[in-house]
């Protein structure tokens, strides 16, 4: 029951205060007044908002990620990260700066190791990486393809020579 002095809220606060319902209307958005939590509660439900809006905005983005042909290629994260470490190190200056960056270097360089190492693992099972062996039988292979259509034994001696060479310094 209203008090004679107190005119209906269209919003009426749900606190209690001295034993009765609070008189003050709520906040818009809440079920309270400022006096009585209003603020806190807009804060929190704008936070969850905020929150529910992200987790969408990243599961779109992850199904993005898992349609995408590139995705078993880690080779954009080792970019990324190579960026990130060439980054931190040209923002060292003194001995000092060095020691104060040093756990987030060897951080960074543990993970460039890991990914580089996954990276390769990848490749090999998906067919995209070829060791030395694979490169000397492709070389020759190459080669037997080469001295089919070319009659000039100099010419084939000198690609042989430069395709041994390019597969030794590869």
């Amino acid at each position: 029951m209203l008090h004679p002095t107190q005119k209906a809220h269209t919003n009426p606060c749900n606190g209690v205060r001295g034993g009765s319902r609070c008189p003050n209307e709520a906040m818009e958005g809440s079920d309270f007044c400022p006096a009585c939590g209003g603020p806190p509660q807009l804060k929190a439900r704008e936070q969850k908002s905020l929150s529910g809006y992200m987790l969408a905005k990243y599961q779109a983005r992850m199904s993005d990620f898992a349609d995408s042909d590139g995705i078993k290629s880690l080779k954009d994260e080792i970019g990324i990260l190579r960026i990130l470490m060439e980054e931190r190190l040209n923002q060292i200056q003194t001995p000092l700066d060095l020691l104060t960056h040093t756990h987030t270097i060897s951080d960074l360089a543990t993970k460039i190791e890991k990914l580089v190492s996954s990276c390769q693992r990848l490749d090999k099972l998906t067919g995209q990486f070829l060791d030395k062996s694979q490169v000397v039988q492709l070389g020759l292979e190459i080669l037997t393809i080469i001295t089919k259509h070319v009659d000039d034994q100099k010419a084939i001696d000198n690609i042989t020579e430069d395709l041994l060479s390019l597969i030794t310094n590869s």
